[in-house]
């Protein structure tokens, strides 16, 4: 071997080129340990150069916020014209100096959307909400209608149950009544809570008198026989008392329905 090769070259074999004390992964082949290491080098560089430079939008953007920033000098060609016509600066505009002093702002576009876009969007944003409040108004009202329908329903439905008690009660006091007088069947068949007939004559006679009394409603049937009390035994049912006379009755009993004894 030649001394200038024993003393350039390194042999691969030599501890210099491969130590024993590198932290290296058993197994795999020099070279590709070498390239490993280079390529991560090379990657952390990169890395390393990407975080000190700045974008090109980052760039361009300095560089505008700079340039609007600064006033315009004599060199600029319109500033000059404008010297030349008597501009001063920091004054206004026009013979009288009126006009504007400050230029007119400049609007950046960075978007790529066409002209417009922005306000088509803001239209399209509020005509969004609109019929989103719109929907959300007309939801509540029907909740509030149905509501309101349910409401009635009940209230109804427990007027319908008073009617029924109250015209109960007026029948068993009817026939209380009437039995205490001697009256051993009631005026209309529905006047007691329950009739009796004995032979068949009666029976189909009373068939015709309910199928007549199905016209009536239960509010009308209440106030006929309330009526009956009133005029046959001086009773009214909502005081619960059975007065002297008419002339008792009329002063002491508040009226002839229910809502006058409220």
């Amino acid at each position: 071997m030649a001394a200038g090769e024993q003393e350039g070259d390194e042999d691969y074999m030599s501890e210099t080129f491969v130590s024993p004390q590198q932290d290296v992964k058993p197994g795999l082949p020099i070279a590709r340990r070498v390239k490993e290491a280079y390529q991560k080098k090379e990657h952390q560089m990169e890395l390393n150069l990407k975080n000190r430079q700045k974008s090109k939008k980052e760039e361009e953007k300095e560089r505008r916020d700079a340039m609007l920033q600064s006033s315009l000098g004599s060199e600029n060609k319109g500033f000059a014209m404008l010297q030349k016509m008597g501009y001063k600066e920091g004054h206004g505009l026009g013979k009288t100096g009126k006009g504007i002093v400050e230029p007119i702002p400049l609007q950046i576009k960075t978007g790529r959307a066409g002209i417009g876009h922005e306000e088509a969007e803001k239209r399209r944003a509020e005509e969004r909400m609109e019929y989103s409040r719109r929907r959300f108004q007309v939801k509540k009202e029907f909740e509030e209608q149905r509501f309101s329908q349910y409401r009635q329903q009940i209230k109804k439905k427990q007027e319908q149950l008073q009617l029924e008690g109250d015209l109960r009660k007026s029948q068993r006091a009817c026939e209380q009544l009437d039995t205490q007088k001697g009256i051993d069947a009631p005026e209309l068949a529905w006047y007691w809570l329950a009739a009796s007939t004995e032979d068949d004559d009666e029976e189909e006679e009373n068939d015709l008198t309910e199928k007549e009394d199905e016209t009536l409603s239960t509010e009308d049937k209440l106030q006929i026989l309330t009526k009956y009390l009133r005029r046959k035994h001086l009773y009214c049912i909502w005081c619960g008392t059975s007065y002297q006379d008419n002339e008792d009755l009329s002063d002491n009993c508040p009226g002839e329905c229910a809502a006058d004894h409220d």
